[in-house]
Order: C-alpha cells, then sequence, then structure tokens
C-alpha cells in the first residue's frame, strides 16, 4: 500500500514515515500547492495525508487510484467533500486532538483583551507607565463569554472559562439541549452577538459559516466588545472588522487564523493597534502536534487494514 503526504509545515515527516514503515506501508513525501501538483506526486497512490494542498474532482478524476484523503487537522475545508463523495473516496480528520491546547488558546486571548495586556505591553515600552495608560478595564467575573458553536473545543472553552467569566452563553443550532452544560446558557445567535461581552468563534468553516462575522453581525454585538477566533479565518470578513475597530463599535479582537496565511505584508489586520494575533497556533503544543500527526496518519494505516479509518467524515465505497 502505498500513500502520500501532499504538503506539510512540520519540521520533518519522519513520524509519518515511520508509523507507515512500521505498518508495511510507503509513505512519499511531497509539497503540493496546486491540483496538478498533487496528481502528478499521487501516481499509484491508494491514500493522501494532506495539510493545506487543495484536494477535489480534478484530483479524483486524474488519480482514480486514490480511495482515501486523511485531513491533518479538525477543519476539512481544503478537501471538496461532495466531490469525494461523488468518486467514492473516503475523507478522514482528526477532529480531537489538541483540545485543550486551542481553548486554553482562546481563554488567553480572551484575557489579555478583557484585561488589555497587548496595550499596556505597548505603553511600557513607549515610556509611558501608569495602570490607566491602557485604558478603563472591567473585572472579568461581570462580563458574558458568548461561544458561537459548542462542539468539542467550544464546551472545552466553556469549562476553562467558567471560573473567570460571569456568565457563558453559547449558540449552536446542530447540538441538542442535553448537550449544552448546565452552566451554559442556550441562545440564538442574535441573543448571542447582542449579550457577549467577548465572543470566541469555533466553528467549523462550511458555507454556512464563511463570512458569518459581518458587517451586520458586527454591528450588533455590544458596544466596546470584543472577538476571539481560533476557528477558520474566513468566517470573519476583515474589512468589515477593521471597519467596526476604527468606528469604536469593538474594543479588540484577536485572531488566531486568517482568510489567507500569513496575511499580505502591508495588510490592515498587522497594523491596527486594536488587534492581538499568533499564526495559526492555538493547536500547538508538543504534545499536541504529536497527537494530531499520529491520528491523521493512523487514519490511513487503519482503513488499509480494517476497511475503515478511525475519524470518518465521508463514508467511501471501497
Amino acid at each position: 500500500m502505498r500513500f502520500l503526504f501532499t504538503d506539510h509545515d512540520f519540521p520533518d515527516a519522519d513520524l509519518e514515515r515511520a508509523l507507515c514503515r512500521e505498518a508495511g506501508m510507503e509513505l512519499e513525501i511531497a509539497q503540493c500547492r496546486t491540483e496538478d501538483e498533487v496528481i502528478a506526486a499521487a501516481a499509484g497512490c491508494q491514500g493522501l495525508l494532506t495539510q493545506y494542498a487543495p484536494i477535489n474532482r480534478k484530483v479524483f478524476a486524474a488519480r482514480p487510484e486514490v480511495r482515501i484523503v486523511s485531513r491533518m487537522g479538525a477543519g476539512f475545508d481544503t478537501v471538496d467533500t461532495d466531490d469525494a463523495r461523488a468518486f467514492g473516496v473516503w475523507v478522514a480528520n482528526s477532529p480531537d486532538y489538541g483540545l485543550g491546547e486551542v481553548a486554553s488558546h482562546a481563554l488567553g486571548m480572551a484575557l489579555a483583551l478583557v484585561r488589555h495586556l497587548p496595550w499596556y505591553d505597548r505603553d511600557v515600552r513607549a515610556g509611558r507607565w501608569h495602570y490607566t495608560s491602557a485604558g478603563t478595564l472591567r473585572r472579568p467575573r461581570g462580563l458574558a463569554l458568548g461561544i458561537l458553536g459548542l462542539g468539542r473545543i467550544g464546551k472545552r472553552m466553556a469549562e476553562v472559562s467558567r471560573p473567570v467569566f460571569g456568565r457563558i452563553v453559547a449558540c449552536d443550532p446542530y447540538i441538542p439541549d442535553s448537550g449544552f452544560p448546565s452552566y451554559v446558557e442556550r441562545v440564538d445567535r442574535e441573543r448571542l452577538l447582542r449579550e457577549s461581552d467577548v465572543l470566541s468563534l469555533h466553528v467549523p468553516l462550511t458555507e454556512e459559516t464563511r463570512g458569518l462575522v459581518d458587517a451586520a453581525a458586527l454591528a450588533t454585538m455590544k458596544p466596546g466588545s470584543w472577538l476571539v477566533n481560533t476557528a477558520r479565518g474566513a468566517v470573519v470578513v476583515l474589512d468589515h472588522l477593521l471597519a467596526a475597530l476604527d468606528a469604536g463599535r469593538l474594543d479588540g479582537a484577536a485572531l488566531d487564523v486568517l482568510p489567507h496565511e500569513p496575511p499580505e505584508a502591508g495588510h490592515g489586520i498587522l497594523r491596527h493597534p486594536r488587534v492581538m494575533l499568533s499564526p495559526h497556533a492555538a493547536f500547538y503544543s508538543r504534545e499536541g502536534e504529536m497527537e494530531l500527526r499520529t491520528k491523521a496518519a493512523r487514519n490511513l494505516i487503519d482503513w488499509a487494514r480494517n476497511g475503515r479509518p478511525n475519524y470518518v467524515v465521508v463514508e467511501g465505497s471501497r
């Protein structure tokens, strides 16, 4: 059995190669950026391990030998699942790695905004030393944390934030009432936007969520509130966010993900004084990275051995 690691941004692929070798399988390594590059590299490969490379109908039509795609991560928006379904190709992901890391990162970002830590840091370095230099602060216990998307990470975010914020509200139309912890108040999206002091995003990128946080949503948010995004960059319309910050509608935003990563040099998001950024790092810890890579590779190995990956997104026909 032969697989292709289409692309990755890890220091090496030794872990994935060793897992496949121990299972008696081959793993080819590439750094594909386009469908054509995937097609060229995937000759004779039955499975694809992929991070950012686009995988769609063009790839499946050109490489009918490919029967499974395992996405390196919880999201799978780089893989066209409708195309995979049409061609009978399995799609798998790694939905439950690094839950604590992402939730901790989101909470850290939320508290940094609420406490104006980036502002204080900037002021001190500029020679301003006074506790009021960053403006008036509010006690977190008197604030409401809003969570959009109460899946695995959203639930963990609620759990770790419970001792910090006075109220936790959440919106997720795909989770039954029984899936909401007793300390989380279920609200619709309109109330979530209106009542959250901090809004933390934990939704996948789909046609429904793309551009969900736009000018209309931002205009509904509380004046002086904060936005945290550790989900997917394209959920937020950046130009609309910058306009809301410039207008003073929001006090600040913390973004771990952007629609285009890394952003173009000179993009306004890099220069805005009320924006805190991290480089799509919320998932990262040494342990979290190993968990992610192992689970994604095991999807291919288990499919080859048992006819089914561990984490199924699309059921294949072979």
